[in-house]
């Protein structure tokens, strides 16, 4: 079997990246919407949330071109 171009390597890379990537993400929509944490208490719940799922949008735009 003969493999032209790198589309499994940039498959591996988009995936390998959108899973980190969400993880990234995840963890700072945790940090914004905990109430122990005062650094962000200028930030609703709901924004925090708003801003995640754009984020979200947004990355898996960037892997879903990346991939090909």
């Amino acid at each position: 079997m003969l493999l032209v171009g790198t589309f499994p390597f940039n498959a591996f890379l988009a995936g390998f990246l959108s899973c980190v990537g969400f993880f990234a993400l995840t963890v700072c929509l945790r940090m914004q919407v905990d109430p122990a944490n005062k650094e962000f208490s200028g930030i609703s719940p709901e924004r925090a949330f708003a801003d995640y799922c754009l984020a979200n949008l947004v990355l898996h735009l960037v892997v879903w071109n990346y991939m090909g």
